[in-house]
């Protein structure tokens, strides 16, 4: 960039000197200064304005020479950045492929609105891996400059979906403004990946339905949740501050997790009690969800945990790391 700068400003010395030279050497009015100085510059070689003295004549070959040299360096510079940045483009999207093509367990946003906006924020302060598919060039570039891995392209398109690794991923965010190209890509990814899980959002409460029988594992419409949220607000302050606390990406002080319970965790096939959870200071459990979908809010001591549930705790972060590793970290032993 500070080349092309240098470049453009000696252009510009030279046609401002061309004009000031055959203005006040030869007489020349300023458009036929301005005209002798292109046409010479540029090496054109159209007929003199008028005949030339000699010290207008020893001026117009100093100023060739100045302006064919400016004009060749401009026009190789901005040549090579041209070039350049085609390959910086190429190879950056090379290497974006090869970092995608290395994901596994990964999410996929579909589309990078206000909506999907958040949801990469809230993916990047778990953090979990996620590539951004978009295909519009200023939401492109709002991607770019957050450092999101981005594929573009059309994510109703099962050959994009293909390359975002849509076979390897663990779950799919639909985020498109439109209901119907959220079913479509709802369909195409259950049919690529049947085990992935789809949260898709929904504009109205038909397309709730018909994105549920496509297969979405989850619905969400902004505008019911939000207004649900406002009137719960007014209504229930404390409850919802609480939950704001808990939820909230940047909460440092109280956050609600779940951590599913793998195979051969040591905490599988015992009870609550004795897991040893419920006596770590600052950490409640406030559910299992077992791995068939029943809910068990407030689980007694005595209830019995198993591989495939998933456990809802609150607490402090540093607390929570605790539990997953507790639940997690020797589940290979």
């Amino acid at each position: 960039m500070i080349r092309l700068r240098i470049a453009v400003l000696f252009l510009a010395v030279v046609v401002i000197t061309g004009i000031a030279g055959y203005r006040f050497l030869e007489g020349y009015t300023w458009f036929e200064a301005f005209y002798m100085t292109i046409i010479t510059i540029s090496t054109v070689g159209f007929q003199e304005v008028r005949p030339l003295s000699p010290a207008g004549r020893l001026f117009t070959i100093g100023l060739l020479f100045a302006g064919l040299g400016v004009v060749l360096y401009t026009a190789g510079t901005v040549t090579a950045k041209i070039v350049e940045g085609e390959f910086q483009q190429f190879f950056g999207r090379r290497r974006m492929e090869k970092q995608i093509d290395a994901l596994t367990n990964h999410y996929l946003v579909c589309g990078y609105g206000r909506i999907g906006e958040v949801i990469c924020r809230e993916l990047v302060s778990k953090p979990v891996p996620f590539v951004v598919i978009e295909l519009e060039e200023a939401r492109i570039r709002k991607v770019e400059e957050a450092g999101y891995l981005l594929l573009k392209g059309d994510a109703t398109d099962e050959k994009v979906l293909l390359v975002a690794g849509v076979i390897r991923a663990k779950g799919l965010f639909a985020t498109m403004p439109i209901d119907a190209d959220n079913v479509f890509m709802v369909l195409t990814a259950k049919d690529l990946n049947p085990s992935i899980f789809v949260v898709a959002r929904a504009e109205t409460e038909r397309s709730e339905k018909t994105l549920a029988h496509a297969g979405a594992n989850k619905v969400i419409s902004p505008y019911a949740m939000g207004g649900h949220r406002m009137a719960q607000a007014a209504l229930r302050p404390a409850v919802v501050d609480i939950i704001e606390l808990a939820t909230h990406y940047r909460s440092l002080e109280l956050q609600l997790e779940e951590i599913v319970v793998p195979m051969g965790s040591p905490c599988e096939g015992v009870t609550l009690g004795d897991s040893g959870l419920c006596q770590e200071p600052g950490v409640i459990v406030v559910a299992i969800k077992r791995a068939l979908g029943e809910m068990i809010f407030h689980p007694s001591a005595d209830e019995r945990i198993e591989a495939g549930d998933r456990l809802v705790a609150m607490g402090e972060i540093a607390r929570l790391r605790w539990l997953e590793r507790q639940v997690e970290s020797t589940s290979s032993t």
